[in-house]
């Protein structure tokens, strides 16, 4: 693991991307859902993304927001975990929905969305919605800019 990043602090040359990154996550934590649910998802994102920034700063930010280390562990075989409730199960197949392509038809197909709608009201879903829109925001940052994981925010940009 390499403790430089690519690129500089994206901050340092655009300031307003801190604007940006707090608006987000003040829509996103307006507790409709569980900070649990978010991190959860925001995981599982990062998994399937395969950044380990993403992967390490969510999983830390599951366990602050009260999941065991089961839970966290046991996030890339979610579907065969005893550890999640329907809600999450149904918001992690959201997410690897959103992020995996389906060449057989949609991703989020109409029975996908009838169950994530059983479990979430309009603004829960929609919620959930941005929460994995957030994540995918930052994808291509942590990718491509490589900031260094396990650094908190301002410390893990080092070039």
């Amino acid at each position: 693991m390499s403790d430089e990043s690519r690129l500089p602090d994206p901050a340092e040359l655009f300031p307003e991307m801190g604007e940006l990154a707090g608006a987000m996550t003040r829509v996103t934590m307006n507790d409709t859902i569980p900070r649990k649910t978010i991190h959860l998802v925001q995981l599982r994102l990062g998994q399937l993304a395969g950044s380990t920034y993403h992967t390490v700063r969510q999983a830390d930010l599951l366990r602050k927001a009260g999941a065991t280390q089961e839970e966290v562990d046991s996030v890339a075989s979610w579907p065969t975990s005893p550890y999640f409730g329907d809600a999450e199960r149904v918001a992690l197949e959201l997410a690897e929905a959103v992020l995996t392509p389906n060449p057989l038809g949609e991703r989020v197909s109409g029975e996908l969305f009838a169950r994530a709608s059983a479990c979430y009201d309009d603004k829960a879903l929609w919620t959930l919605t941005l929460v994995l829109s957030q994540l995918c925001y930052f994808l291509p940052v942590a990718l491509i800019a490589k900031p260094v994981p396990g650094k908190p925010l301002g410390k893990n940009y080092t070039k």
